[in-house]
């Protein structure tokens, strides 16, 4: 009971900002078309300001741990390897096949990972799981731009997705906080005090739009690829890769973050960016709301039976 009480308070808050903002849209109080515009300032102001201080306020030393950031790294490109064979085989489409394969791999890492480390392992020093956002997440993106490009008849120019990563607002508050971490520079109180207020705001702000964007409707012509996704993301991928983790040691924090990564719903961007770079719109942002709803039981099970194991 107490495993479960933990692992309860650590994922339902996360759900509970989400519905916070479901309730606001069906109200009025926002409309489905303001969360683009919304999400695009969260990006570029609340999260990295929120990735700046979790470092700026971490022990780098010992947040940076070669073993787990190189376990995290092969453990996507084997996840990414298999999600593109088994799509491949599967899905004939090609608008389809690029959103389906992002839909496995790429999950909500940034938005949920350091809220649900803070919450199953509370007074942690958070510095390991925003050192895997800043490995974690430029993989992510690169992957996704040479897989929707691949799928709708260009061809991935390196120069424009490097150029696209170092541009990344996540990726410049990160490094942000690296520099002025290792530097030993000393942010005055006022400048430290606002960093810290915007960051806690980050996190739910996030939660709070990706509630405001579900949109429970029919699944028209792809149901059969929607629960695919849905069974493979929240399912099987975290059963492989969690069981992974565990085999090779991994616990505490950073094995929170492997459920972040591993165990959340397909990232929120993806829908965006798949808007912009070509392919089954309405496939992809059916697949963000479904597996976002359904991993509020997912992610408190594998929480759940991860904590019960004495993990945490």
């Amino acid at each position: 009971m107490s495993s479960f009480a933990v692992c309860l308070n650590a994922v339902l808050p996360l759900f509970l900002v989400m519905g916070l903002g479901y309730i606001a849209r069906c109200t009025g109080a926002i409309s489905r078309t303001d969360v683009p515009k919304a999400n695009k300032w969260a990006f570029k102001f609340f999260m990295p300001i929120m990735l700046f201080y979790n470092i700026y306020t971490s022990d780098l030393s010992a947040a940076a741990q070669p073993k787990i950031i190189i376990f995290a790294v092969v453990c996507v490109l084997v996840l990414y390897g298999l999600s593109f064979g088994f799509v491949m085989l599967a899905e004939k489409q090609d608008d389809k096949r690029g959103v389906m394969i992002q839909g496995l791999y790429r999950s909500n890492f940034v938005i949920m990972g350091i809220p649900l480390a803070a919450q199953l392992v509370e007074g942690a020093d958070l510095g390991p799981v925003v050192i895997l956002v800043a490995v974690v997440i430029p993989m992510f993106n690169v992957l996704a731009v040479i897989t929707l490009e691949m799928f709708n008849g260009t061809k991935p120019r390196a120069g424009k997705m490097l150029l696209d990563v170092l541009k990344n607002p996540l990726i410049i508050g990160i490094a942000a906080g690296i520099v002025v971490q290792l530097s030993g520079i000393k942010l005055p109180t006022a400048v430290e005090s606002a960093a810290n207020m915007i960051g806690k705001a980050g996190s739910p702000l996030m939660l709070f739009l990706l509630g405001a964007f579900f949109e429970i409707k029919g699944v028209g012509t792809h149901k059969k690829q929607l629960a695919v996704v849905c069974v493979g993301r929240l399912v099987i991928v975290p059963a492989i890769f969690l069981t992974l983790a565990v085999l090779c040691g991994v616990r505490g924090v950073e094995l929170a973050a492997m459920i972040a990564i591993f165990g959340s719903p397909t990232a929120i961007s993806s829908f965006t960016m798949t808007q912009q770079m070509g392919g089954d719109a309405a496939l992809a942002g059916d697949i963000v709301i479904f597996t976002s709803a359904l991993s509020c039981i997912t992610m408190f099970a594998w929480a759940l039976a991860l904590k019960s194991l004495g993990m945490f």
